[in-house]
């Protein structure tokens, strides 16, 4: 389990390497919730997610013999993309191996930044490739079910509590765990009374179910909100969730879609699902603040294409 000090120590190794993001006061959702609502603007971290962060962390703790041989990754979303500039600005080589089924966008994302894409039509021959690279001497590196991972996106809940000292909620969606595992950490070290909220979209709530089962649990994500879809959650991330959660929050697709589509055209943001849902949840809590709350919606990633637009569109319209 990582604790404040890993997450102090990446934010000192990764600071030369990714941005600060901006968190940004919206006067309309406060108005709209009557309470003080507050955006993290991390779509706007390099390569268009948080990734980054973890991905860099990563990197930066293997030999220089080991960043010779080069790392690589699986993912079908923005790990990819966070690893391949990782990789390119640490002089280390990428490969990450993607389903078939990747959107075309995010495969010509991580090839600009230099990785090589290794494609495999599903995932389970996805992961059966990327463990034949670490047989042959690559350093496997996982996208969110790794300590220096989690530190490396808990630097996210540094920033809140330094720009928004009377920090009272936080908002964060949870695909495989290590986002919110990371900011938990954070934060609750050094603020125990901020709350808490996590949320997932329908289809892809493996953490809802891990914290019904009591125990970490293996489904095939079904949601639209594909930077969501881990089939598990990492046994750490459930551990604070059991401990730190103030509630899990559930919602489909639609909604997100909606929330995103508020953000589009009234904050100016083209955020994913996976990043509109929290809107989407703190929409469903709105009860449980007060005028003198300061909440934080975290958007966690902006890689959302004309297309995906245009496909939820014909669905949710």
């Amino acid at each position: 389990m990582i604790t404040l000090r890993d997450v102090q120590r990446a934010k000192i190794q990764i600071s030369p390497f990714v941005k600060r993001t901006i968190l940004e006061k919206n006067s309309t959702l406060s108005r709209r919730f009557g309470t003080n609502i507050y955006l993290k603007l991390e779509l706007f971290q390099r390569s268009g997610s948080f990734k980054p962060r973890g991905a860099f962390n990563q990197i930066l703790q293997l030999t220089p013999e080991q960043r010779k041989k080069g790392v690589v990754g699986v993912s079908g979303g923005n790990f990819a993309q966070g690893l391949a500039l990782a990789g390119r600005e640490l002089d280390t080589p990428v490969i990450v191996c993607m389903p078939e089924s990747t959107p075309k966008n995010y495969i010509e994302a991580t090839q600009s930044y230099g990785a090589r894409v290794d494609l495999s039509p599903a995932f389970p021959q996805v992961f059966a490739k990327a463990e034949q690279f670490k047989q042959e001497g690559w350093n496997l590196l996982h996208p969110f079910d790794n300590p220096y991972q989690m530190a490396g996106a808990g630097t996210i809940g540094l920033e809140l509590l330094e720009d928004l000292p009377s920090l009272t909620d936080v908002f964060i969606s949870i695909g495989g765990g290590g986002l919110i595992a990371g900011i938990t950490v954070a934060i609750k070290a050094l603020k125990p009374d901020v709350r808490i909220w996590g949320v997932e979209t329908e289809g892809s709530d493996t953490m809802g179910r891990a914290l019904r089962a009591g125990k970490v649990v293996h489904i095939t994500p079904m949601s639209l909100a594909k930077t969501l879809g881990s089939p598990y959650v990492a046994q750490d991330a459930l551990t604070l969730m059991q401990k730190h959660l103030t509630q899990h929050i559930l919602v489909s697709d639609k909604e997100a879609f909606e929330a995103g589509v508020f953000l589009l055209e009234r904050a100016k943001l083209n955020t994913e699902l996976a990043a509109s849902c929290t809107l989407a949840a703190a929409g469903k809590t709105k009860g449980s603040f007060s005028e003198s709350d300061h909440v934080v919606l975290l958007l966690c990633g902006g890689n959302n294409s004309l297309a995906n637009w245009m496909e939820y569109h014909h669905l949710f319209a």
